[in-house]
């Protein structure tokens, strides 16, 4: 009896070491891997990050893998990207990119000098035309300005011949106008963020040792050299791959840029996927490399500025001339960027028979009344506000989680491996995800599979997923990071479920980043050009392509009364969800991180 209580102890003592209940049998027994919330994510992501993006670039180097060629390997659909006019495509579109992003890097900067470090007058207009522009579409400002200076437009209809003019815009001046005016907001974002953080001391430690307010500004300028360099890249990111420009200005100036060759690839017969590729891969390399000159530049370089002595910055008083000159040049700013378009819309789209010799030519609601009351006009706004809310609610919810697993930091695989897919698709331009999609989800392997997407609404909105959740996550990482694990730990020990521990103190710290990420999301969404080009289904048209479609048959009174209800429609619904949000939501969500 003594040996086998012994035994009996030992025994116990064992499976207490090995993590075992007494009562348990002693081998572990080997789990099933289960299919969780956590997997379906994942399996989502690379449906519609990974796997469309990846199949598309690899059909440049082997078109054989996936049925488009005989070539297992071969840099053949390369030699025809860099010939002829698809090389002088690159050329025209690296050449304008430089000149944009130099342009627009100046005018930021100079922008948010006037608006952070000046008490010039309506600086609070000044950034809210800075968020207008980041929210209009390029292709909507080159539209503007084409209803005003077109043969027969808006100009020549009201007596004036603007041929000089026009022969300036249609060509590269324009499209340079254009491509910079959509670049400034991100320039300015970009630069006036570092500035808010540079305190006043180092000017005037240059003003003690007696430099003027040249060599202050050199110091300035050298200490915001990582923003400048941050707004040089992206917007020259955002030139090369813009497709707005490309489809409207530069097209019908005939002047070659790379995203339309792209776009003419993948719309030929037959169609040229392994070329479109091919494109694909050299913008990305455009991309990378002005990542990489922004890296050598800040290289060995030290530009911390932020330390417990910094001395908040003092405006500068400037003089009534001052005033005077800095009112006039920003409202010429504001005439080019959105007072022109905006003029070229609106009027375009009260006169009868615009764009064409027959029409009384008179002021007239009569456009707007055909776009209200025809199915083939208004369907197309109808279609892709349903499209936009879909769009942006599913992103908006995949965006927390990807905020969330980002906001976790590097210590897990799945944070990293996010966060590394994220970074690369925001450096993916919009039409080669629309292209991404055409290739993949049209596949003889796809369909083999089941898989019947290619063609459908459910595609479309997949991309309108794909291409706002990387932006979309990044705007909320900040909010996510500030929410501390130990809240949700208390409401769980006092007895809160996980769905009852989020909505209960998850949300009322996010609520209004998700509102302005939802909103975001949507107006993007509503008037989002390339991925709508390339994959509307037959038999429906979203807004932008139903604008451009109308406006290519010459109806230029029904296309820009088109534009024009379609931002009044996003700016609606601007207005009504965020004066939902202050009469639907306690109090606490409104005033949560605000100053008293």
């Amino acid at each position: 009896m003594v040996i086998q209580s012994a035994l009996l102890r030992d025994n116990v003592r064992a499976r207490g070491r090995a993590g075992a209940k007494p009562d348990v049998e002693a081998s572990p027994r080997r789990r099933r891997p289960r299919f969780n919330a956590l997997t379906a994510f994942w399996l989502l992501i690379v449906a519609i990050l990974v796997l469309p993006i990846a199949l598309f670039l690899a059909v440049a180097f082997s078109p054989a893998l996936l049925s488009q060629g005989p070539q297992w390997f071969t840099l053949s659909a390369f030699s025809a990207a860099l010939s002829g006019h698809l090389l002088l495509g690159f050329v025209n579109s690296l050449v304008i990119g430089i000149v944009t992003a130099v342009s627009a890097a100046i005018i930021g900067f100079v922008l948010a000098w006037i608006v952070i470090r000046t008490d010039a007058p309506a600086r609070g207009i000044w950034t809210g035309v800075v968020f207008a522009l980041f929210l209009t579409p390029s292709y909507l400002i080159a539209l503007g300005w084409e209803r005003l200076l077109e043969p027969n437009g808006v100009l020549q209809t009201l007596g004036w011949d603007p041929a000089g003019a026009r022969d300036l815009f249609y060509g590269p001046g324009g499209i340079v106008i254009v491509l910079t005016v959509k670049g400034i907001p991100f320039a300015y974002l970009a630069i006036s963020n570092a500035l808010r953080g540079l305190g006043h001391e180092y000017e005037d430690a240059v003003r003690v040792h007696g430099g003027g307010a040249l060599a202050s500004m050199r110091v300035v300028v050298s200490l915001l050299a990582p923003a400048i360099w941050a707004a040089l890249a992206i917007v020259f990111a955002e030139s090369v791959s813009d497709f707005g420009v490309a489809s409207t200005l530069a097209n019908d100036s005939h002047f070659t840029v790379a995203t339309f060759e792209l776009y003419t690839a993948v719309q030929a017969f037959p169609v040229q996927f392994p070329v479109a590729s091919a494109i694909s891969w050299v913008l990305l390399i455009f991309v990378v490399l002005a990542l990489w000159a922004q890296s050598r530049a800040l290289k060995g370089r030290s530009y911390r500025v932020l330390g417990g002595r910094s001395r908040r910055a003092v405006r500068r008083r400037l003089s009534k001339v001052e005033k005077a000159a800095v009112v006039l040049g920003m409202s010429l700013l504001i005439l080019i960027a959105l007072g022109v378009p905006t003029f070229g819309a609106v009027s375009a789209s009260l006169i009868d028979g615009l764009g064409s010799v027959g029409g009384s030519h008179s002021w007239t609601l009569a456009n707007y009344a055909r776009v209200i009351t025809s199915p083939d006009l208004s369907a197309p706004l109808l279609y892709s506000m349903q499209a936009a809310v879909i769009a942006a609610s599913v992103t908006t919810v995949l965006a927390v989680v990807c905020a969330r697993l980002l906001a976790a930091g590097q210590t897990s695989l799945s944070s990293r491996v996010l966060d590394m897919v994220l970074l690369a698709a925001v450096a993916l331009p919009g039409i080669v995800f629309a292209a991404g999609y055409i290739f993949a989800y049209n596949l003889p392997l796809t369909n083999a599979l089941g898989v019947h997407l290619y063609g459908t609404t459910v595609l479309l909105v997949l991309a309108y997923i794909a291409t706002a959740l990387p932006s979309t996550s990044r705007l909320l990482v900040g909010s996510m990071s500030q929410i501390q694990n130990s809240m949700l730990h208390s409401s769980r020990v006092h007895g809160a479920g996980a769905i009852f521990s989020w909505f209960s103190i998850v949300l009322p710290v996010i609520s209004r980043p998700l509102l302005n990420a939802w909103l975001l999301t949507f107006t993007a969404t509503l008037l989002e050009l390339p991925v709508s080009q390339l994959l509307a289904p037959p038999g429906e048209q979203p807004i932008s392509v139903g604008i451009t479609v109308t406006l290519s048959k010459y109806d230029f009174g029904g296309g820009t009364a088109m534009e024009v209800l379609a931002i009044l429609t996003a700016l609606l619904v601007v207005l009504a969800a965020t004066l939902i949000f202050r009469l639907a939501t306690p109090r606490g969500w409104r005033t949560l991180g605000t100053a008293k």
